[in-house]
């Protein structure tokens, strides 16, 4: 079945720009264009309208950024029938308007073409990415000399950076945390911040601090000129992102803050520098109020957090999911979970307590 699937998206994908019907669809498959149409959105928790959708808008972000077409142009190319259906869509989906982005280009969420055949561990880091990387590194050091904090998310991103030695000399320290589950609190890392999490992961306090916080000793109790933050695309990423650059405003960091976009399937980069201010509300309207700022935001900041808020309802595209397929072994449902759902950025653990809660509902 997922050698079928990968056939429907790769006729798709050539024919998200013109001649596409579902009609046609059912007659390259041999089924029906029905079959077709419930079969892609059993198999990928997304409709095949909605891929379109997000796949052009996607494609016409990097035309924005890297030529100087026109904007109705590139509406009509990526299938609007008007440029302002062209930027209601795209401002839908990044929060930012076409020109907008256009002007100042910002770091956003990828859309990439579904691979359903993709087998984990077929990528390796390519060498030009770890040169950019490094290429990065030398320039932070020649502004900063070595007063430099690299917090990177995650201990595998952590132990990935650690084996290319990609840090060289500069201090670098894992957020071992994953702030779109559990409950928390306003003040970052106070006695109740560590109760509530550590409860909410169901660890003691003493592993909580060996886990959270013992990593992140340097960014406690050093005074750093310049803090890199190296935090991926997807939702999971940009929660952790927002809490931390929170932290940096609630401690009046007063130094150079700048976030190292990396796309962790691929390990490009995309520096953008940060400016504090109002990122302690977002925080709290967000992961405390859990709704949606009124503050302008970084189009990946805000794709993340249309995300987990989508992530924290009860029924959301990840539990649809998950129930039409409750009866598959759970190391191939998770493997099709990683594979459909990477903007989220979930691993495991998130996959199988849902799982789990789904299963005794």
């Amino acid at each position: 079945m997922k050698y079928m699937m990968q056939e429907m998206i790769d006729w798709i994908e050539d024919h998200l720009f013109e001649d596409f019907s579902l009609e046609s669809l059912g007659q390259h498959m041999g089924y029906s264009p029905y079959y077709c149409s419930f079969k892609f959105h059993q198999m990928t928790g997304i409709s095949i309208k909605r891929y379109m959708s997000l796949r052009k808008i996607y494609l016409a972000s990097i035309e924005l950024k890297e030529t100087n077409e026109k904007t109705i142009e590139l509406a009509f190319k990526y299938g609007f029938l008007s440029q302002e259906a062209f930027t209601r869509a795209f401002k839908g989906t990044f929060g930012i308007s076409p020109n907008a982005f256009r002007k100042k280009p910002q770091p956003l969420q990828t859309y990439v073409k579904l691979n359903i055949n993709r087998r984990e561990g077929d990528f390796m880091m390519d060498i030009s990415q770890k040169l950019k990387i490094g290429a990065l590194q030398h320039k932070m050091q020649d502004q900063f000399d070595q007063d430099i904090l690299n917090i990177l998310n995650g201990q595998m991103m952590y132990e990935e950076f650690y084996h290319h030695q990609l840090m060289e000399k500069s201090d670098y320290v894992p957020f071992n945390e994953a702030m779109c589950s559990n409950d928390t609190s306003a003040t970052l890392f106070s006695d109740e911040f560590i109760q509530i999490r550590a409860s909410g992961h169901q660890v003691s306090l003493q592993e909580y601090e060996k886990i959270t916080l013992t990593p992140l000793k340097p960014l406690f109790e050093n005074n750093y000129k310049c803090i890199v933050l190296w935090f991926g695309d997807d939702m999971f990423c940009q929660i952790n992102l927002l809490t931390v650059v929170a932290y940096l405003e609630q401690v009046g960091y007063e130094g150079k803050v700048y976030f190292h976009m990396v796309k962790e399937a691929t390990y490009e980069v995309e520096e953008t520098e940060i400016q504090l201010g109002g990122y302690g509300e977002i925080y709290q309207q967000v992961l405390m109020q859990h709704r949606l700022p009124d503050a302008k935001l970084m189009p990946v900041m805000y794709q993340g957090i249309l995300l987990y808020l989508e992530y924290l309802k009860e029924d959301n595209e990840i539990t649809a999911f998950i129930k039409k397929h409750i009866s598959k072994p759970q190391h191939e449902l998770l493997q099709q979970l990683f594979h459909l759902f990477p903007h989220y950025g979930l691993g495991d653990l998130q996959y199988i307590k849902i799982i789990e809660a789904l299963k005794q509902a």
